[in-house]
């Protein structure tokens, strides 16, 4: 074979290539910008689908929440405080809008409590009266790196309106107690801070069977 003949049997295939290298380049990127709320909280989300198989996305979540706890005697008042930032891994088994999702978060999920007692309540193995206990305080923060798994639909793949909807777990390990401290008349008192030790091993009991936290986000967008 001459070089001229090369030279010809290149130039058909790159004709060949050429009209469908320009279609793929009108097709849409599959970008997509979305605002996504849920139990992980409310944020922007970025996602990408270059092809019908798989996808990535990023996020980041925030939200606060206030919810009554009690433990024993003692009414606190939470303020649930969702900060966190992840990603996802998409797969589309069946190259439509059913995906499977692996991930991971970082978080700085926490939950803050106050209680004042109005009356004599017990804390730990002891009765004490408001003035004696003041306010009471502590953080209850569950791990920082947190792994998800999710399962989901989602419309994302064509340019223009994208919405999604995902529901999974995210695994962060048993919540922690951080804190606990009291400003009443017997603060400092070593018997009471005894105590309040035990009140923060009861809180932690409360809440030691959160290890799971359920995820459930939906996402609404412009595929680009």
């Amino acid at each position: 074979m001459t070089l001229k003949h090369i030279a010809g049997a290149t130039g058909l295939i790159m004709a060949s290539w050429l009209p469908s290298v320009c279609h793929a380049q009108d097709k849409p990127t599959g970008v997509t910008v979305a605002a996504t709320g849920g139990s992980l909280g409310i944020g922007p989300e970025v996602g990408f689908r270059p092809s019908p198989i798989i996808g990535v996305r990023v996020s980041a979540t925030f939200l606060g929440l206030g919810h009554n706890v009690d433990v024993d005697d003692i009414n606190y008042h939470g303020d649930l405080k969702l900060r966190s930032w992840g990603a996802n891994a998409d797969i589309y088994p069946f190259r439509n809008g059913f995906r499977l999702s692996a991930g991971f978060r970082v978080s700085s999920n926490r939950i803050d409590l106050v209680a004042t007692p109005t009356e004599a309540v017990t804390v730990g193995q002891r009765v004490y009266t408001p003035e004696e206990i003041g306010t009471i305080e502590g953080t209850v923060r569950a791990r920082r790196f947190a792994p998800t798994f999710t399962v989901g639909f989602a419309k994302n793949r064509e340019k223009g309106f994208a919405w999604s909807l995902d529901a999974g777990v995210m695994l962060h390990g048993t919540p922690r107690t951080e804190d606990v401290v009291a400003t009443g008349e017997l603060a400092s008192n070593p018997l009471f801070q005894e105590d309040l030790a035990r009140e923060r091993a009861e809180i932690e009991g409360e809440v030691d069977n959160y290890k799971v936290y359920p995820i459930v986000q939906l996402s609404v967008g412009y595929t680009f």
